[in-house]
């Protein structure tokens, strides 16, 4: 019989869990017509008359189930010894059994007068001549005279018929429902030929023998409908038909012989096939399977037969450490007792016990407690529990109209009620009123189709096809193509008058069952197996090992055009490519970070996501290598932890799984736009993503819920399916109507029906973690339209939803007017915007080009590596180094902007159990003014941290919020808080000279000021009043007050040349707010530029003419030792709190105030033993003992040992400078968690697996200890690196301050300090000593 193969596909990474769970409508039973049988399984409907033949027919063999095996003394038993018949029905010239012997050997028999159809019948004289053809040949009726009768026949007595037969109307015999109405009468009174319809419709075709109508449709579909087969005459022979079969009744294309699976019921498509050619690199097994020369003797048969681990010199090593006993196979734990024979001894399964089960959530248990299944699988009509529980103790099922509902529940034909037979279990189909009442005629009746006799009187029925009416008499269509969970079709479905067709793309074709449709030509399967790229037939089973790599394969695509593939490795910076024949191989960009690749292959671009900097990328598929400067950034707004990613080129669309802090599921068109969430209600980890183009749905893997989902394309209708034989998928991909997915606990690669989840094989087993997969076809890479290749971009053309072509540009260009060309910037003016996950660049140039936008213009993302919580920031244009302050870890950061991207350049200060609430940079010293929660007061820290002085600290008690600075006037000014009556804050703006003096009021409010901005000349001073939404501004000394703009929900605003940009927020629905980014060029017009669903922290705006100008501290740092502090017309020398000045009072000698082994705190009043600074536990009263620093490692040295200490030079000679105790750079910077290694001269950590961070500080999803991967690992191991590589890195604003509570973690600089702001070195400093930590001084 026919066989039905499905797959399915994805990108990306996933996992999966034991147990069988599926969430969807419950399927139905197989609905069979009349004269046939449903296959247990429900695959599948074959001839009532191949039940119990001795064949199996149906692929679970249920035809075959129950068949009697024993005849009685008056039964001839068949040679097969699966059916019996009456010795009556011996040499009668009919073969009853499948295999003939109740022919055989026969002689001549009694009463044998005319032999016909080649000797192969002999009828008695009753036979000849009697109106009716018996031989197929017809010569019973030749030479007929005129006068010829049929003899009178006796009345049998009424016997019962089995069902798919129906009794002849005088009792004579049964015949198969199908032989009715064929128009040949087959009951010897012809009532198999009555009440039939004659006359067809317009839209129908009448059968050449009168009898019979069908749908116009059905003609030449290669399926014959009329018994005498005129439906399908004078056909054209079908394009690529080259073997007919079944009785010509289906044509097959050539890609369909001797492919692997039966398509022919007949198995001729099958049949004399030749042994396939191997290559000179592959392994022909005795099968004439073909595998790559490379799995031979590897101690895994390959070949189905096992022969290629045949005549091996030797074991093969297994890098498990576990084989079989006796044929010496390499297995995995996990392979024993699965079911699944993987030795040829057949030890692996033997001595099993089935052990109790615990079943998932959506799981259901059979009564045996040893097997779950999906819920969707309880009460469909087929058994799947071994024990059959699954569908004892169901609801009642409605039988359909042209059927009748046994009290017993089953369902049986109108034509077998009241027929004096009992085909119910129960006999509710006989007795009652099946004598008394009857039918009326005809022209009587008020049934629109048909009137039966039931036990409880006459009743109203339908045809097939059809359902009754409320009004129980008429009938109307039944919609099969219409109820959807039905899955009648593959592709599509046409709706006729009582029945369907099914209907296949372009290249596929129908397969026998006339529901499912079949690729042409053979589909492969591209898998990762651990470290080894695979090319798997999955019709031919011949497997090829294209790519060998020393790291694991995280993502794979391919691109059929170029006939090329693609592949990601975790932690490598590159993406790889090959040829499908290996005979080139290349990369195709270094240097950048990627966690999924997707290949366009209709734009001919190449996708890929990259979990680290929240970003999809996209590069040119035709280019040669490609620097990382030259990629575009698709997306990266808004995401957390893209993962996943699938694309649908055909409509310009992308798929893509968020593993963030709320995990989700988006989409959007390739160019960006038109962007959304389709799930997040019903996933926790998804890491592997697929689209099925024909099905109109998306595929994902889910590592917590252990399950594969799907829904469609718009989120809808989503399923959940989870088998006990899926406890870790990873990846997924889809074709046909077949999903296939790797396990990485159970080493295998596995399929089943994509939407019931049954049917499951395994695919590929192998030593080794399956990955990564892909099925490879070219239908699934079709030919469409290019809309890019009329589009000349200069750059980056992308195809979006239309589609239509859309011009892209790198970070660092922009798009010309011209929407095509990408060019610098010819203004260089741009805002900084803080997000809680990037800071985000926009130039100002194209602002006037388009207005009221719904997505961030055209920007460039810095995404904030290992932030918690940024609450500020500022920017020195001089060396790109931001500062930016983390309350999350009590820090303030320092990084460099580096090709699109911020390179972490260390902590310039670290608090414990506060954090930074004002920050400004003087951009000429890089001294950094700030102020605390603990330290409420005005004070000013050396570039390199190591000096700290309070310059105000009186009546700011309350702390402040904002600090500016005018850096050429030597001005500063801040906000402050003061309680007022009745305990209310009020807002004071003051300002003073940058070294401390000549402070005064400006203004205060009772409502919130920030945003403090100070005019470039620095004669005026902004605010942004965000209580009461005003932007104001003043002179220096308090006059011309200007309220510049009133805007309701004001967060933020910025001064770029004279332009006002702002931002106001509204809403926030718990997850998002609405912000919207307005400006003003004229100081009249507001323009709304765009609005994202973004939280804005801070804006700030630079131009060609920021930060320009000078001041006394520019040159040497004004000749200061410490610190050189700016004011109007001069600068002050400043000492740090510590020290005093010298005679010269530039120079700075040690405070000599404090005993020895002991320090001054930040008050200025209290001393601290050395050993208590820098400790995590705060000590000084304003906590300034915990002020600490960590200075960089000198490049070019020796790893050193790392040393906590206080800063040399900073005590008088006779003061004993005490070091903590000496500890082990692993111990000390890595807490014993990794090694510290050398890269590039800089001092950095390599974490142990199972943790993460800079320092090793971070324990990854809950493991204790480090553990070792590889095939042994079972599985679990490996992935967990590889979808944890990304997780690392969660920037979500979930952790508050309440996280400064936490003990504080080891401090380090993992970049080498290019251009790290600079201060002249101390006379008693002159080496910078490497890697010490201290407390500001």
């Amino acid at each position: 019989m026919g066989r039905t193969w499905f797959l399915l596909v994805t990108c990306g990474i996933s996992i999966f869990f034991s147990g069988e769970l599926l969430f969807s409508s419950a399927q139905k039973a197989l609905r069979c017509n009349i004269g046939l049988f449903a296959c247990k399984d429900g695959s599948e409907c074959i001839s009532s008359m191949h039940v119990c033949d001795g064949e199996s027919d149906c692929g679970d063999g249920s035809d075959e189930d129950g068949c009697a095996v024993e005849c009685t003394s008056d039964q001839f038993q068949c040679a097969h010894g699966q059916k019996c018949i009456d010795k009556s029905l011996l040499c009668d010239g009919v073969a009853q059994c499948q295999d003939q012997s109740d022919e055989h050997d026969c002689s001549k028999p009694e009463g044998c007068v005319h032999q016909c159809d080649d000797k192969a019948l002999c009828l008695p004289i009753t036979l000849v001549c009697d109106g009716e053809e018996d031989c197929q040949d017809g010569t019973d009726e030749l030479a007929c005279g005129p006068e010829v009768t049929t003899p009178p026949t006796t009345q049998p007595v009424p016997r019962r018929c089995r069902i798919g037969s129906s009794a002849c109307a005088d009792g004579s015999g049964c015949i198969s429902y199908s032989y009715m109405c064929d128009g040949e009468p087959d009951c010897a009174d012809g009532s198999d030929e009555k009440n039939c319809a004659s006359d067809c419709s317009t839209d129908q075709f009448q059968c050449a023998h009168g009898k019979k109508c069908i749908d116009k449709s059905q003609l030449c579909d290669g399926v014959s409908q009329c018994q005498d087969r005129s439906d399908e005459r004078d056909c054209l022979k079908s394009d690529g038909c080259v073997h007919q079969c079944d009785n010509r009744t289906r044509c097959l294309p050539n890609t369909f012989l001797c492919d692997g699976e039966m398509d022919c019921q007949d198995g001729t498509d099958e049949r004399h096939c030749s042994a396939k050619n191997c290559s000179n690199s592959e392994f022909r097994c005795a099968s004439g399977q073909c595998v790559s020369m490379s799995v031979q003797c590897d101690g895994h048969p390959d070949c189905k037969d096992r022969s290629d681990e045949e005549s091996c010199a030797q074991p093969a090593p297994c890098s498990t450490d576990l084989r079989c006993p006796h044929s010496q196979e390499c297995l995995l734990e996990n392979w024993l007792c699965d079911g699944e024979q993987d030795c040829k001894d057949e030890t692996d399964e033997k001595n099993c016990e089935k052990g109790q089960v615990t079943c998932k959530e959506l799981q259901w248990s059979c009564a045996s407690e040893t097997q779950c299944i999906p819920r969707a699988w309880r009460c469909d009509g087929v058994k799947d529990c071994t024990d059959e529980s699954d569908e004892s103790g169901c609801a009642r099922a409605v039988c359909p109209s042209h059927q009748f509902q046994c009290e017993s529940s089953e369902c049986v034909d109108l034509l077998l009620v009241c027929n004096g037979t009992a085909d119910c279990q129960d006999g509710s189909d006989e007795g009652g009123a099946c004598v008394s009442d009857q039918c009326p005629t005809a022209d009587q009746s008020q049934c629109a189709h048909l009137c039966y006799k039931t036990p409880h009187g006459t009743k109203c029925g339908c045809r097939t096809g059809f359902k009754l009416q409320e009004d129980v008499q008429s009938c109307v269509d039944v919609n099969e193509c219409g109820d959807s969970h039905l899955n009648i079709c593959s592709h599509s479905c046409e709706n006729t008058e009582g029945s369907f067709i099914c209907h296949c793309k372009q290249g596929y074709v129908l397969e026998p069952d006339g529901h499912s449709c079949k690729t042409t030509g053979q589909p492969y399967l591209l898998v990762a197996v651990q470290s080894e790229l695979v090319f798997l037939g999955l019709r031919s089973s011949s497997l090829q090992v294209l790519v060998s790599e020393k790291r694991s394969i995280l993502s794979v695509d391919y691109d059929w055009q170029e006939q090329r593939v693609f592949w990601i490795s975790p932690n490598a910076d590159s993406i790889k490519w090959s040829s499908l024949d290996q005979k080139s191989k290349g990369m195709i960009i270094k240097g950048i970070s990627a966690d999924c690749i997707s290949v366009d292959w209709v734009g001919r671009n190449l996708y890929w996501t990259n979990g680290f900097g929240s970003q999809i990328n996209a590069i040119r598929l035709d280019q040669s290598l490609m620097d990382a400067n030259d990629y575009v950034v698709i997306l990266n707004e808004d995401l957390e932890q893209p993962h996943s990613l699938a694309l649908l080129p055909e409509q310009g669309v992308m798929f893509w799984s968020d593993m963030g802090g709320e995990a989700r599921i988006e989409r959007a068109g390739m160019d960006g736009s038109d962007r959304r969430v389709l799930i997040k209600d019903s996933l926790r980890w998804p890491v592997g993503l697929a689209v099925d183009s024909l099905g109109q749905r998306i595929y994902w893997t889910d590592e917590k819920l252990k399950c594969i989902g799907s829904s469609t394309f718009d989120g809808g209708d989503i399923k959940l399916l989870q088998l006990m034989k899926m406890p870790s998928p990873f990846s997924v991909s889809v074709v046909n109507d077949m999903m296939i997915w790797s396990d990485t606990e159970r080493g295998t690669i596995q399929m089943a029906h994509k939407i019931t989840g049954k049917g499951r094989k395994v695919v590929l087993k192998r030593p080794g973690q399956p990955l990564a997969l892909k099925v490879v076809h070219a239908l699934l890479q079709a030919r469409v339209a290019n809309v890019c290749e009329k589009h000349q971009c200069s750059h980056l053309c992308v195809v979006a939803p239309g589609p239509k072509a859309v011009c892209k540009c790198p970070s660092h260009l922009l798009l010309d007017d011209d929407q095509s060309t990408c060019l610098k910037p010819r203004d260089p003016s741009f805002v900084y915007v803080l997000s809680t996950t990037a800071l985000t660049q926009m130039y100002l140039q194209n602002r006037n080009r388009a207005n009221n936008l719904t997505s961030w213009p055209d920007h460039s993302l810095l995404a904030l590596p290992n932030m918690n919580e940024p609450t500020a920031f500022d920017f020195t244009m001089r060396d790109l180094t931001v500062y930016l302050v983390d309350a999350g870890q009590a820090s303030a950061e320092l990084f460099k902007v580096k090709d699109s991207t911020l390179v972490s350049r260390g902590q310039l200060l670290r608090l414990s159990k506060e954090y930074i609430t004002a920050l400004a940079v003087d951009w000429i010293t890089r001294n950094f003014y700030w102020s605390s929660t603990r330290q409420p007061r005005l004070q000013v820290t050396s570039a390199q941290g190591t000096h700290t002085a309070v310059l105000i600290h009186e009546g700011l008690s309350q702390g402040l919020d904002a600090i500016a600075l005018h850096v050429p006037s030597g001005r500063v000014c801040f906000v402050s808080l003061r309680k007022a009556i009745e305990d209310e804050q009020v807002s004071q703006v003051e300002c003073a000279f940058m070294d401390g003096r000549s402070r005064k009021l400006v203004t205060e409010s009772s409502t919130q000021l920030a945003s403090l901005v100070l005019s470039e000349d620095g004669s005026n001073l902004y605010w942004a009043d965000t209580d009461a939404g005003i932007i104001g501004s003043m002179g220096l000394d308090g006059s011309g007050y200007k309220e510049l703009r009133r805007s309701p929900g004001l967060r933020a605003f910025a001064l770029v040349d004279g332009m006002l940009l702002w931002v106001t927020q509204s809403g926030n629905d718990g997850q998002k707010y609405t912000t919207k980014f307005w400006y003003s060029d004229d100081g009249q017009n507001d323009k709304l530029w765009f609005e994202v669903r973004t939280d804005v922290i801070g804006l700030k705006g630079y131009s060609k003419t920021s930060q320009m100008g000078t001041n006394a501290c520019a040159n040497a740092n004004g000749g200061c030792g410490h610190l050189c502090l700016p004011f109007p017309g001069g600068r002050t020398c400043r000492c740090a709190h510590d020290h005093l000045p010298d005679e010269g009072g530039r120079g700075c000698t040690p405070d000599l105030r404090c005993p020895a082994a002991t320090r001054l705190c930040l008050d200025g009043q209290t001393c601290v033993p050395l050993h208590q600074f820098c400790n995590g536990h705060p000590d000084c009263p304003d906590h300034s003992d915990e002020n600490c620093v960590r200075k960089l490692v000198k490049t070019g040295s020796s790893l050193p040992t790392t040393t906590l200490s206080q800063v040399p030079g900073t005590m008088a000679n006779d003061a004993a400078v005490r070091n903590l105790e000496t500890l082990p750079c692993d111990e000390q910077l890595c807490h014993s968690r990794g090694q510290c290694v050398s890269r590039n001269g800089d001092i950095s950590c390599s974490c142990s697996l199972g943790y993460g961070g800079d320092f090793c500080q971070d324990q990854l999803l809950g493991l204790k200890s480090p553990l070792t991967y590889g095939a042994a690992a079972g599985g679990a191991g490996l992935l967990l690196i590889i979808v944890v590589v990304a997780v690392l890195k969660r920037r979500t604003a979930s952790n508050q301050r309440a996280n400064l509570e936490l003990g504080e973690t080891s401090m380090v600089v993992l970049e080498k300090p290019e251009t790290l702001p600079s201060e002249p070195p101390s006379a008693k400093d002159p080496d910078h000593p490497q890697n010490v930590a201290s407390s500001v001084d």
